[in-house]
């Protein structure tokens, strides 16, 4: 039995040490195997350290028909308490795998490791630690590739990843995780198809059906592609996005747009180009091309052209900017303001401040009233009124206190 075990291990020795002479990786067994001289020289280095023993896939006893049969026993090993490590140009560690069993293959290298865990380093740092119930685990020096039901912990932020694939190159500062990915963190919970993550700036990008929820502000964002920038607590899209506003677990708000920029510290987001807003009370859309939304605060504002539109009341009222108190219920625009009622009455003005509750329009500056049943036309400075029941009052200016009616008459 001890020559027949120590015929196993010189065997695998002598696989081992064959494969070690085109790469830069070893794999040795602390008994049977001592390191080269010319070791330390290698730019990059695997160590893979046997903590109990290894054996070579037992085969019924056959006549000795060449050395193919011996390549294809070597070539096949389990091993157990198993360590990987993979240093740097300078020595410092870029990943370092545990695993209690792995399969190892001269093609795959490591393959079928059961229970691994570990860390992925990035300047002699940790940046992620990983674990998984089982997976396949690839190696090229330059890039570790892991396959199986992978947990993936930023230990620096709490940021937690999980997917059936996990791809670490550290070269490029790049790591990825996919296949049923879903992210979790104390601020966020995202899911999508892929998550690139830049560990040196605690970015992370995800990809492919992304739904994100915000614990506060409670946002949930609909997209194919989110940035978020975790040490600077913002999210950020360049695709169309959707994203509602929750209060106690039913929407009260929605936003769209063809980009975004949430501030998880501010509380606030930013949607441009074409961004919309809808509100379930009082039901109304506010659109422009460009809008703030202090999520927490409840308040809009529109610094382009912008069209605010009563649902209920079916008011349309137009203007250069607009700001609005949900919780008050109130709109105030500026610049070229127009608003129109539902039978083509129009109220035009430099100002205009309108309180939803009241159904009432306080107008300043040039304003121009006109009605089409009767036809009526008023000017002044300044009116307020209710422009459903066409009931406004038109009052001039402080300096001749004229005010100009136009009578239509009709035929």
């Amino acid at each position: 039995m001890q020559d027949q075990q120590g015929r196993k291990n010189g065997s695998t020795n002598s696989q081992l040490q064959g494969g070690s002479k085109t790469k830069s990786s070893r794999f040795y067994s602390d008994d049977n195997f001592k390191l080269p001289q010319n070791w330390s020289y290698l730019p990059l280095t695997l160590f893979l350290v046997i903590g109990l023993f290894a054996c070579g896939n037992p085969t019924p006893n056959k006549p000795n028909t060449g050395d193919s049969s011996n390549q294809d026993t070597n070539s096949k090993l389990t091993f157990f308490g198993v360590a990987l490590e993979q240093f740097d140009e300078v020595g410092r560690p870029i990943w370092k795998v545990k695993a209690k069993k792995a399969k190892y293959t001269k093609e795959k290298e490591i393959g079928e490791a059961q229970n691994p865990d570990g860390e992925l380093y990035q300047d002699g740092k940790i940046v992620y630690t990983i674990k998984a119930e089982t997976a396949d685990i690839q190696q090229d020096g330059k890039q570790l590739f892991l396959k199986g039901k992978i947990i993936a912990t930023d230990p620096r932020n709490g940021t937690i990843l999980k997917g059936n694939e996990l791809e670490w190159r550290p070269k490029e500062d790049l790591l990825i995780v996919r296949n049923q990915l879903n992210g979790t963190h104390k601020q966020l919970q995202a899911m999508a198809q892929e998550a690139r993550v830049k560990t040196r700036e605690q970015r992370i990008e995800f990809s492919g059906k992304v739904v994100a929820t915000s614990a506060d502000p409670q946002l949930q964002m609909r997209t194919e592609k989110l940035i978020w920038q975790i040490k600077e607590e913002k999210l950020i899209s360049d695709r169309p996005i959707q994203i509602d506003r929750y209060k106690d677990n039913k929407i009260t708000d929605r936003g769209q747009g063809n980009a975004a920029e949430v501030n998880l510290k501010t509380k606030i987001a930013t949607i441009e180009p074409k961004a919309k807003l809808e509100l379930v009370e009082p039901p109304m859309q506010i659109v422009s091309n460009s809008m703030t939304w202090n999520v927490n605060e409840e308040i809009v504002k529109a610094n382009s052209p912008v069209r605010v539109f009563h649902q209920a009341e079916n008011v349309t009222v137009t203007g250069n900017q607009a700001e609005m108190k949900i919780p008050q219920k109130t709109v105030y625009l500026t610049g070229n303001v127009n608003a129109v009622g539902q039978r083509k009455q129009s109220l035009k003005s430099n100002l205009l401040t309108w309180y939803l509750e009241k159904k009432l329009l306080e107008a300043q500056g040039n304003v121009v009233y006109r009605q089409v049943d009767p036809p009526l036309n008023f000017q002044g400075e300044t009116a307020v009124g209710n422009l459903q029941t066409e009931n406004i009052v038109v009052k001039g200016g402080r300096s001749n206190g004229r005010v100009v009616t136009e009578i239509i008459p009709q035929y």
